[in-house]
């Protein structure tokens, strides 16, 4: 609360800009290009680290489906009777 002239007037500071925050158009254009291109790398990062997962998990299923493949060759079963109607 400031007092001017005799009355009572509300009033809130000016906010100042944070450190290191950009001041003028030029800084802001800078800022807001580095923000995306930080962005951009996180998302390529993540997108790389999805895809390998992926591919691991392919992997995995190759694997299990030539051990299933052994299992059923060693019992004697042959892959079109294994199924829920097989009798």
């Amino acid at each position: 609360i400031f007092f001017r002239q005799g009355f009572f007037r509300m009033s809130s500071p000016t906010p100042k800009p944070a450190a290191g925050a950009p001041q003028g158009t030029q800084e802001l254009t800078v800022f807001v290009q580095n923000l995306l291109q930080q962005m951009q790398t996180r998302f390529q990062e993540m997108s790389d680290a999805i895809i390998n997962r992926i591919d691991e998990m392919g992997g995995r299923i190759d694997d299990l489906e030539k051990s299933i493949a052994e299992l059923m060759q060693q019992a004697g079963i042959e892959e079109g009777d294994a199924g829920p109607g097989a009798k």
